[in-house]
């Protein structure tokens, strides 16, 4: 256990080589590419990428772990492997230079970095929006987590499932639900089923006609609470008379709730009441 009292990062890990082959085959081509590894643990996913990525980074927070990484893999001039949170790891510094050791630091820009991770559920949301908040770092991200947790990060709006974390997600990219692998694929086996996913990086501020925070602090509001009208939840920063004005413009009933929205009309709804 960590100091917190939450299982350490890569509690469950990746046991199963079939598995491994796959998630890494959905990153596409990586032969001439930087692929960034969330979370390596003891290296199922690390030993394929190192065979077949142009340069690997993988960033683990267990030192042990990470020891071990380096070891396996010093004679790889290919293969980093960091130590640290990568809640923390300021990706700029990291991925935007030119591929080589982490002393070469020329500043000529690579193409965007691929990511694959297997995340702990319990830090899945602040994960992704680390990577979303350095989304130009990024081109795809493959990452496995708990089922549900995936079918919330791809539920489409008007399902039960649909809410912040799907349309934040859907906000910054087009999210793919491609296989699902079952307790027995890792050790120890966990209780519940893991989901791989692959998010193409592709933000819609422009199309929407929103700056990303602002809207985003919107959407955490309008989803605040589930049962709740969208009018009910955002009382708390609009007046009244301004959210029913909106709606209204949009075409939207007074009793419409968040989760039924689709990003096009949220981001509509939103428009009217910053211009308000």
């Amino acid at each position: 256990m960590s100091r917190n009292g939450k299982p350490k990062l890569g509690q469950n890990f990746l046991v199963d080589p079939r598995a491994a082959e796959r998630i890494v085959a959905a990153l596409g081509d990586i032969s001439n590419i930087l692929v960034m590894e969330i979370g390596p643990g003891k290296g199922a996913l690390t030993d394929v990428l190192a065979a077949r990525a142009g340069h690997l980074i993988a960033i683990e927070l267990d030192r042990m772990l990470a020891t071990e990484l380096r070891f396996k893999h010093a004679r790889n001039p290919k293969v980093e492997i960091l130590e640290g949170d990568v809640l923390r790891i300021d990706f700029r510094t990291v991925l935007d230079r030119s591929v080589g050791p982490l002393h070469d630091l020329r500043r000529e820009r690579p193409s965007r970095a691929r990511v694959v991770g297997n995340l702990p559920y319990y830090i899945t949301s602040d994960i992704l929006l680390r990577l979303f908040a350095f989304q130009e770092q990024f081109e795809v991200i493959v990452i496995m987590v708990q089922r549900e947790v995936a079918e919330r990060i791809a539920a489409r709006p008007g399902t039960r499932d649909y809410g912040l974390l799907s349309a934040t997600a859907q906000l910054y990219a087009r999210v793919e639900r491609l296989f699902t692998l079952p307790p027995g694929a890792f050790s120890p086996p966990p209780k519940v089923h893991s989901s791989v996913l692959r998010l193409a990086l592709a933000p819609r501020f422009q199309e929407l006609q929103i700056q990303p925070k602002e809207f985003i602090q919107f959407l955490k509001h309008a989803f605040a609470m589930k049962r709740k009208t969208l009018l009910n939840n955002l009382k708390k920063i609009y007046p009244e008379q301004h959210i029913r004005s909106a709606l209204a413009e949009v075409g939207l009933s007074n009793d419409v709730r968040a989760e039924a929205l689709p990003l096009e009309k949220s981001a509509a709804v939103f428009r009217r009441l910053s211009q308000g």
